[in-house]
C-alpha cells in the first residue's frame, strides 16, 4: 500500500511554533548538557557534539512534545484524561506529563514493550492497556480507550503540537553549538527528526539534516528513494524506538529537509552503543545508538574533514538485565 500526503513542510509547523513550546514546556523540562569526546572526534575525524536527551525527565526527548500536548489542553479536556499508544519512551512521558497536569493518562502499549518502560508508566501514574504487537491491535485498543473514556488522543509523534514540543531540542542544540554543519536524528514515527527539520531549516544556513534508520525498520530510506510515502513493513530490530511507521504529518520534512537518510545494521548499532559506554561512560538506547552509527557508516554523505557534527542522542532507557551483548 502506498500513502499519497502533499503537504509542504511549512503547512504544518512552523519556527514560531517551536519557540511557542520552547515557552510552554521550560518550567517543566531539563535543558539538557552537550558532550564531548576527543577520543571519538579523533576516531571519526570530526568535531562531534552529543545533546544528550538521554539526561531529559523520563529519560528521552519525548518528553518535550508530551508536556506541550497536555499543557495545551483545557479544563474540561483534562477532567477526562488523555490516551495514546507507545512501546515505551511516549508512553513514559505522557505518563508523567499528566501526573504534572494532574489528568489521568491511559496508555496502550504492545505485549512486547520492555519491563523497564512499562514499568516507568506505571510508576509515573499512568494506566497500563495492553494491546497485541502490531499497529493496528494498538490504533483499535487506543480508538476504544478514548470511546470509552473521552480522553484526548495525544499520538506518539503524527501531531503538531508534539512535533513543535519536540523541536525544542534542536532549538536548544543550536543555541549551545551555534556552527554545526550537520544535524543527525534517528527516524522512527518522525517527530524528533521533523521538528529537528523545522528549527534547522529556519536558523541555521550551513546546517544540514541527517536521518539515521535501522536497516530492518527502514520506511524513511525506502520512502525517500521512491519520493513517495511507504509503511513500514514486519520491521525487525533492537532499535525498538524506531519500529513505527512515519506518518502524514512528519513525512513531508523527510521528503522535503532531510539531506540524507543512512541505514544501520543492528550490528553496527550495539558496536556504536557498547563504544559510546566505553569512551563517554554513558549508557544509551540502541535507538540513540544509531544516530552515532550512521555518522560512523560509510554510507554517511560525503562532508569533507573535521565538520562539526551534531548527534541527538534520543534516550537511555535501557534495560540492565538485557543488554545487546
Amino acid at each position: 500500500m502506498t500513502l499519497k500526503v502533499h503537504f509542504k513542510p511549512t503547512d504544518i509547523v512552523q519556527l514560531a511554533d517551536v519557540k511557542n513550546a520552547s515557552r510552554s514546556i521550560r518550567p517543566y523540562i531539563h535543558r539538557t548538557p552537550v558532550l564531548t569526546c576527543q577520543t571519538l572526534d579523533r576516531m571519526v575525524g570530526h568535531n562531534l557534539f552529543f545533546k544528550c536527551e538521554n539526561l531529559q525527565k523520563t529519560g528521552a526527548f519525548k518528553f518535550r512534545g508530551a508536556v506541550n500536548a497536555v499543557s495545551q489542553l483545557s479544563e474540561a479536556e483534562l477532567a477526562k484524561g488523555v490516551v495514546t499508544h507507545s512501546s515505551g519512551n511516549h508512553a513514559a512521558a505522557l505518563a508523567r506529563a499528566a501526573q504534572i497536569f494532574g489528568t489521568e493518562a491511559h496508555i496502550v502499549m504492545p505485549s512486547s514493550a520492555s519491563t523497564i518502560k512499562r514499568k516507568a508508566v506505571i510508576e509515573y501514574g499512568g494506566r497500563v492497556i495492553e494491546c497485541e504487537p502490531n499497529l493496528e491491535s494498538r490504533l483499535e485498543y487506543a480508538e476504544r480507550v478514548q470511546s470509552e473514556t473521552g480522553a484526548t488522543m495525544i499520538p506518539p509523534f503524527n501531531d503538531v503540537r508534539i512535533i513543535a514540543g519536540q523541536g525544542t531540542a534542536a532549538l536548544e542544540f543550536l543555541q549551545q553549538v551555534p556552527n554545526l554543519d550537520l544535524m543527525v536524528a534517528p527516524i522512527g514515527g518522525g517527530g524528533l527528526i521533523s521538528g529537528t527539520c523545522v528549527t534547522t531549516a529556519a536558523t541555521s544556513l550551513r546546517c544540514k539534516v541527517i536521518g539515521a534508520e535501522p536497516e530492518g525498520a527502514d520506511d524513511a530510506f525506502r520512502s525517500k528513494e521512491a519520493l513517495k510515502l511507504l509503511p513500514q513493513t514486519n520491521p525487525q530490530t533492537i532499535s525498538d524506538g524506531l519500529l513505527t511507521s512515519m506518518g502524514k504529518l512528519t513525512w513531508p520534512y523527510v521528503r522535503d529537509i532531510v539531506r540524507q537518510v543512512v541505514t544501520v545494521s543492528d550490528q553496527e548499532t550495539v558496536s556504536a552503543m557498547k563504544l559510546f559506554l566505553e569512551r563517554t561512560k554513558v549508557l544509551i538506547e540502541p535507538s540513540s545508538a544509531v544516530a552515532l552509527a550512521a555518522v560512523i557508516s560509510p554510507k554517511l554523505m560525503n562532508v569533507g574533514h573535521d565538520r562539526n557534527i551534531g548527534i541527538i542522542i534520543s534516550g537511555g532507557n535501557v534495560d540492565l538485565d538485557n543488554l545487546p551483548w
